[in-house]
């Protein structure tokens, strides 16, 4: 029995008790007893069906009975956002106090992938995206790679790395940090190093939805196969978009743009991952990559697709 049909309950034979008198008669001593012990309990449910049942017996003490529940809610209500302050208060102080190696959450994601463009093949890809929130700071690490050999001969070598760093000046407005590293023998670069910085605005953030932007200037320096190597200013701009559609299915979409004299690079990565439960889910995502200006016997663009199981650590 619940604690909501006990009090019903109670208040009940407690009105039965009482009913022989005048209905517009002094609010009783049992009921009057019974609303004081349910004011005991944080139960805003349950002091209402009393006080509505008491209204309707003894309509003359209607101001008298609204005037007990008004107080109950404002007590309660202080009460809960009280006790909702202090446990976010401990979650605050919690994430301040941390060591540099807590508070870490991550994905690791295996799978097979299937290319077009410079290289036509299958092969295995590997991930790893480690991030910390904090109060004001966000740190993410990404790691990514994509590999095949073929009778002894590699046919398929790309490899990610990434740190990137955000500092809120608001709930919405932020300022970010960004270090890369890119490897890519089939696009005609031995090592790709990049760093930009700039700022961020989170146009849509709700637990359903998240939609960030982000711009500022960007270095690039390149070493190409052949030996050559390159550096210049850039400018960098990217679109995060995160899509719960539903309880286990999910839509990522990541766009981003090194522009600069000569050869820019724009990338799309489209996602859909769905939770095959305790913290597994398996991805499908396909990635466009576009050089505007690549090295001598290499393709402008790349695409990449991929299936791969992740798990949520």
């Amino acid at each position: 029995m619940t604690k909501l049909t006990t009090l019903n309950a109670a208040f009940a034979a407690s009105l039965l008790a009482i009913l022989p008198t005048a209905a517009n008669a002094e609010l009783p001593a049992p009921v009057r007893a019974m609303i004081e012990k349910a004011q005991e309990a944080d139960d805003i449910e349950a002091m209402a069906v009393i006080i509505d049942l008491a209204d309707e017996t003894f309509p003359g003490n209607s101001a008298e009975l609204n005037a007990i529940m008004r107080d109950y809610r404002a007590r309660v209500e202080a009460t809960q956002l009280a006790a909702a302050q202090a446990e976010e208060a401990a979650k605050e102080e919690e994430i301040r106090s941390a060591g540099l190696f807590e508070n870490w959450t991550g994905q690791g994601q295996l799978g097979a992938f299937r290319s077009t463009g410079n290289s036509s093949n299958t092969g295995v890809t590997a991930g790893l995206t480690l991030e910390r929130l904090g109060i004001d700071w966000r740190h993410k690490l990404t790691g990514l790679a994509d590999f095949q050999r073929t009778n002894g001969v590699t046919t398929r070598e790309q490899f990610l790395a990434a740190y990137e760093a955000n500092y809120n000046l608001n709930e919405r407005l932020f300022l970010f940090g960004l270090a890369q590293y890119e490897r890519d023998v089939f696009q005609g670069f031995s090592a790709r190093y990049s760093g930009s910085g700039g700022i961020g605005y989170r146009v849509i953030e709700n637990d359903d939805m998240q939609l960030s932007v982000k711009a500022g200037p960007a270095y690039r320096q390149t070493e190409f196969v052949n030996g050559a190597s390159d550096s210049s200013l850039a400018g960098l701009g990217a679109v995060d978009f995160d899509w719960q559609i539903a309880e286990n299915l999910k839509l990522t979409q990541d766009l981003s743009a090194f522009v600069q004299s000569g050869n820019s690079t724009y990338a799309s990565t489209t996602g859909l991952s769905a939770g095959l439960g305790g913290g597994l889910s398996a991805s499908l995502s396909y990635t466009v990559e576009h050089d505007t200006d690549p090295p001598l016997g290499a393709v402008q663009t790349d695409t990449l697709s991929r299936v791969t199981l992740i798990y949520d650590f």
